[in-house]
């Protein structure tokens, strides 16, 4: 089918997709041959009902980089969910990666606000940036600051106040250079919904109530929004058509403004649902009558008058130089507003157009506005997915949907039991996956999955994480301030599991963690804690009951490397863990933070059933010099026991001695996977070692062996591998940098989710995904082909190797300059879902993300329709045998290829591996894996 036959809006809406809930599909990577072994099973897995929460509230970090004479502190944005969740983005000039996500109470967040402690100066040294603070309200009586550090609130404001129902912060402190001019903090002014506003102040590191600014009387005196004009002056705007200004110093109000009466067949009077101030002072309002009008800043006259929507303008958004306004409806459009000069130098607004981004109401905006950069209007509702919208290049670069989806999967399996797990809020659900042979002899009636346990468990606060052991013999779920673990088994009378709750270490139950993972021998647990502490646990077979697990009474905590101190204006939160990794033999575990630092462990010794299951040793005496000199930059929460080391069965944790060496990544890691390992020596117990009078507690020291070659892709979408033993490059990263990476995956603007490994003695794939695509890497040979010339030109190679990723990168920033969509008119860029069609009761409404400019000379139709007419580019049909435009021939001899590309899935929660145990071990297995999809 023709690329233009299938953008034909009749072909395409007349294109219905089945809904099944699991089907297996093949997808071939290659031409069929003889040496043809790149099949993957995919499981279509549509049956995992994950909520996605509507978009609440948004906020830059701050609005521009106008006004900083000191460090620029790094950009967030804080997206708010109805849910109470909070996610942390960082926009990566235009890369835009998810860091963390904060779990809510279910309560809704309904306000986001940043603030920044002023910076400090010893005299002498550089300037410290201040740091960072993140506050929100709830439609409650308190205003919530939240740790960024550990994703938990960490104070509520005091006050006998009403419930708040909007909020602003004071705008950031400038030095005039007086004598008696100190840096002084932000404050925050609140609206309640009695009509109360109050004050209250962040200074010291802290929140307190510092005084009532104003009470409006009245049935309608709710205040709906506030914003600060200057340091000194507040505007808010009420539910009774009012926009009153305070002078915060003395309380007194300096004016007041009425909007009239409402439109029509509206309410008599009208709803001021959002102020801004523009630069020099003057006032936009948004109301309920969809109008957008403009104040002087310095009479609070009303200047003009424009009718932006037909129904409610319920946010708005601004441009650093004041010339620009965004307004948002009730009914998803979004309009734009430029300032005008005619020849008499008067100057007047005028709307410059609308767009329909969302199917339902805007319910937040906001906007960053730089000259030399990211100049971009987020904005979400009920849709769920944030849309970016250009400012600065509106019109002449293409709108993008963010995903909806979280960045750290909500998906886990046991590959070799074939279960699969999600969970959301307090709920826990595990579904078993049939495999191939038996699906296919199943009857019509049966079902390839079935659901075979369900946890709803006793929490206060929802599951921040969860995971299953490779078995499925072991299943935990934590949230913040609790574990919880649990033995599965196989009932006997039916397809259900039965569940077991474990017995825990009191104090390692309490401890809550924000990141967990199995060892793949299911022996060791991997706890992060909220405040990015490392524990691990040990699990064995109950010797009474060998069929039953416990956990080892005795977990041990892993010492971070400290890090050298850096200007940063989020210090703790820099340090916090995103992601962990064990090796394939369970002997190493690594794990990566914001900041791009990795931290590892190595397993001393081997497993000597023998050894007391539980041991409490010193360092011998040999090895306490070089054991403490490896970790004389080490963090330590229980100095006084350094010397102190817990043996299980002969084995201990220790940090690994050339872990220093592992360098400091340029952006947060997203993919920390190691390199599957064939074939290894294995040992029983320790040999050699001896019980001495001197040492009655003797253990191994010796060092696990083999490469353990770490892989990582950053939020950048960098690569390296790294020998964790070695601390250096592996010889396939040296010869594959990233430059190396096909220009098909440089496209792609979602940034990667999760990877899975299909890799044997005969090939090495790396599957990695993200929200909307599939991509593979055969990492079992070079992606670029070595240069064909002697070794006396390495050098002009490594030159040209150089300009060519230069020039690339170049190319990158020249295709996405503010954050948003690619130029109009230009290639499109890949994954990014940027227009959809919706049809509801016959009628057919297409909602329009982006400019879409047809090339009917398109040679390789690398656009196609899918589910209700989503444009997704690249689109390979399924088992297709034809090049898409994303598949690469390797060479004329039928290997494999470098990498394949497919984005005909719906938006992906998660992509996990499965084992088909029915096979013979020495059969050929294909990689088998199921894809969770959820719809639009």
């Amino acid at each position: 089918m023709s690329a233009r036959f299938r953008r034909n809006p009749a072909i395409r809406c007349g294109l219905e997709i089945l809904e099944v809930e699991l089907e297996i599909l093949a997808l071939v990577q290659g031409k069929e041959s003889e040496e043809q072994a790149a099949i993957m099973d995919v499981h279509r897995s549509r049956f995992v009902p994950y909520p996605t929460s509507a978009i609440s509230a948004l906020a830059f970090s701050r609005q521009s980089d106008a006004g900083y004479t000191g460090p620029l502190p790094a950009l967030k944005l804080a997206i708010g969910r109805a849910n109470g969740e909070i996610e942390v983005w960082n926009p990566l000039q235009g890369q835009w990666a998810q860091e963390t996500q904060f779990v809510g109470d279910g309560s809704g967040v309904d306000g986001l606000a940043w603030t920044q402690d002023p910076d400090e100066t010893d005299g002498e040294g550089p300037v410290l940036p201040g740091q960072q603070r993140l506050f929100s309200i709830a439609s409650s009586p308190a205003v919530v600051e939240w740790d960024l550090a550990t994703g938990e609130p960490k104070r509520k404001s005091t006050g006998n106040f009403s419930e708040v129902w909007c909020f602003g912060a004071q705008p950031r402190w400038r030095s005039t250079k007086s004598v008696d001019d100190e840096a002084r903090s932000q404050d925050i002014v609140a609206g309640c919904g009695d009509g109360t506003l109050v004050v209250l102040t962040t200074a010291d590191n802290d929140l307190q109530f510092k005084r009532f600014l104003a009470r409006v009387a009245g049935k309608r005196a709710r205040c709906m929004c506030i914003t600060y004009q200057n340091r000194d002056i507040v505007v808010a705007g009420f539910a009774d058509s009012a926009i009153r200004v305070y002078d915060t110093r003395n309380g007194s109000q300096i004016r007041q403004m009425s909007l009239g009466s409402g439109i029509p067949g509206a309410p008599k009077t009208a709803i001021v649902w959002q102020l801004k101030v523009m630069q020099g002072g003057d006032i936009v309002s948004g109301d309920s009558n969809g109008e957008v009008r403009m104040w002087d800043g310095k009479n609070y006259s009303l200047t003009q008058r424009l009718v932006g929507h037909e129904s409610d303008c319920l946010d708005l958004a601004t441009s650093a130089d004041g010339k620009s306004i965004f307004s948002g409806s009730l009914d998803g459009r979004i309009a734009v507003y430029r300032q005008a000069t005619d020849a008499n130098g008067r100057r007047s607004w005028a709307k410059h157009g609308h767009r329909r981004v969302h199917t339902r109401e805007v319910k937040a905006m906001t906007s960053f506005d730089s000259k030399n950069g990211l100049s971009v209007v987020v904005s979400g509702g009920t849709d769920v997915a944030p849309v970016l919208t250009p400012l600065r290049e509106y019109g002449r670069e293409n709108l993008r949907a963010m995903p909806s989806l979280p960045q750290e999967p909500r998906v886990v399996a046991a590959p070799r039991a074939r279960l699969i797990a999600s969970w959301w809020d307090k709920e826990v659900h595990i579904w078993r996956i049939a495999s191939r042979s038996a699906a296919s002899a199943e009857t019509p009636t049966q079902s390839p999955r079935k659901l075979v346990a369900k946890l709803a468990l006793d929490v206060k606060q929802n599951i921040r994480c969860a995971t299953l052991s490779s078995d499925g013999r072991l299943l935990i779920a934590a949230t913040s301030q609790e574990l919880k673990v649990f033995q599965l088994r196989n009932r006997l009378d039916s397809d259900s599991l039965a569940i077991r709750k474990l017995a825990l270490p009191s104090s390692f139950a309490q401890l809550g963690a924000r990141q967990i993972g199995f060892s793949p021998d299911g022996k060791w647990l991997a706890v992060v804690t909220a405040d990015s502490e490392v524990h691990i646990a040990r699990f064995t077979s109950d010797s009474a009951q060998p069929k039953r697990l416990i956990c080892l009474p005795q977990t041990v905590e892993l010492d971070r490397r400290s890090r050298k101190v850096v200007s940063s204006a989020y210090k703790a939160y820099d340090r916090t863990i995103t992601r962990l990794a064990f090796a394939a033999d369970s002997s190493v575990l690594v794990t990566g933070d914001v900041s791009g630092h990795l931290d590892s462990w190595v397993l001393e010794g081997h497993e000597d059933p023998t050894a007391p299951a539980v041991d409490n040793a010193k360092h011998d005496s040999d090895n306490k010099s070089s054991a403490n000199d490896s970790d004389s930059d080490s963090d330590s929460s229980d100095s006084d026991d350094d010397d102190d080391i817990a043996v299980f069965y002969g084995q201990h944790w220790t940090n690994n001695p050339s872990g220093h060496l592992l360098p400091k990544l340029e952006s947060a890691p997203l993919v920390l996977t190691f390199r599957p390992v064939h074939s290894q020596p294995t040992m029983n117990g320790n040999p050699g070692v001896h019980s001495t009078r001197h040492n009655p507690h003797a253990h191994s020291h010796q060092l696990p062996t083999g490469p353990h070659l770490l892989w990582i892709m950053t939020a950048r979408h960098n690569i390296y591998e790294f020998n964790t033993l070695s601390g250096r490059l592996s010889d396939w990263s040296k010869r594959n940098p990233t430059a190396a990476l096909p220009d098909e995956f440089r496209q792609i603007k979602d940034r990667v989710v999760g990877a899975v490994w299909d890799a044997n003695e005969k090939r090495g794939r790396l599957w990695l995904y993200g929200t909307s695509w599939v991509f593979m890497l055969n990492l079992g040979r070079d992606l670029a082909e070595p240069a064909k010339h002697d070794m006396q030109s390495s050098k002009k190679r490594r030159r040209k190797s150089d300009g060519r990723a230069n020039e690339g990168e170049r190319r990158l920033r020249r295709k996405s300059n503010s954050g948003a969509g690619d130029r109009v008119g230009g290639r499109q860029s890949l994954g990014a879902l940027e227009s959809f069609l919706r049809v509801e009761n016959g009628r057919r409404d297409e909602i329009d993300l982006r400019a879409v400019i047809a090339d009917e000379e398109e040679e390789d139709g690398d656009m196609d329709d899918d589910d209700g007419g989503v444009q997704l580019a690249g689109l390979m049909g399924q088992g297709s045998q034809e090049d898409g435009g994303h598949i690469q021939d390797g060479d004329s001899t039928g290997q494999d290829r470098k990498f394949w590309c497919t984005f005909s899935y719906r938006p992906i929660l998660g992509m996990v591996p499965l084992e088909d145990a029915t096979l013979p071990a020495d059969a050929e297995r294909a990689l088998e894996v199921a894809i969770v999809e959820r719809p639009l």
